[in-house]
């Protein structure tokens, strides 16, 4: 007998339990709050396609000056590759294979995104030296409120795995650790899709224009 689909996302069945019917409540608020940061990131890509433009960069460097598209392009495999090892993650809580697997699988997420942190400074550092900070222009201001906010976003995320480990290993696979895993992965998962659209509008856009 198939089970009915209680919220969008990855449902954990009914032989979780509780957790599998708690779920759904806490994970539409989540929902809820995804969107809302979801209108925040559209209102600065809005703003950086706004300042797109010889106008907005004011005879400074532009995007073909300061942007590293090899070390961007590291940057969006390493965090797609931690979104699968998330999904594992997910997988291994859904299918009960234990706190183990799920550990495991959260620290080679943790890892990718230190990774992703880790690249993403290397290349803020070098758009220093070439002169591309938020007070030369238009342009740059729009692109260090929007790139460095999403990277503001996996720090806290990868924050939030190494809580979500901390209360594993106190209070083992309990209902409330079980949802509030679902919801990182929703949150992790998110963060991939605006990093998707900031490799797109942001690097492809602007080095192919």
């Amino acid at each position: 007998m198939k089970h009915p689909i209680l919220h969008p996302g990855m449902n954990l069945g009914p032989h979780h339990g509780q957790a599998h019917y708690d779920a759904e409540r806490v994970t539409f608020g989540f929902w809820v709050f995804l969107m809302s940061d979801l209108i925040i990131f559209g209102l600065m890509f809005a703003t950086y396609v706004t300042m797109a433009n010889p106008t907005g960069l004011a005879g400074g460097p532009g995007p073909k000056d300061a942007y590293d598209l090899t070390n961007v392009y590291a940057q969006t495999m390493v965090l797609l590759v931690s979104s699968v090892t998330f999904g594992m993650a997910s997988l291994a809580m859904r299918f009960e294979r234990g706190s183990g697997p799920i550990t495991l699988w959260l620290c080679i997420t943790l890892a990718l995104g230190l990774g992703f942190l880790t690249l993403e400074l290397l290349d803020f550092s070098n758009m220093v030296e070439a002169g591309a900070v938020p007070s030369r222009s238009g342009f740059w201001s729009s692109f260090w409120g929007l790139v460095p906010l999403h990277g503001l976003h996996v720090f806290v995320g990868c924050l939030w795995i190494s809580i979500m480990m901390i209360q594993m290993r106190i209070f083992g696979l309990a209902p409330v650790i079980k949802t509030r895993i679902l919801r990182l992965g929703l949150f992790w998962h998110f963060l991939d899709l605006i990093w998707i659209g900031i490799f797109t509008i942001v690097y492809l856009g602007a080095l192919s224009s």
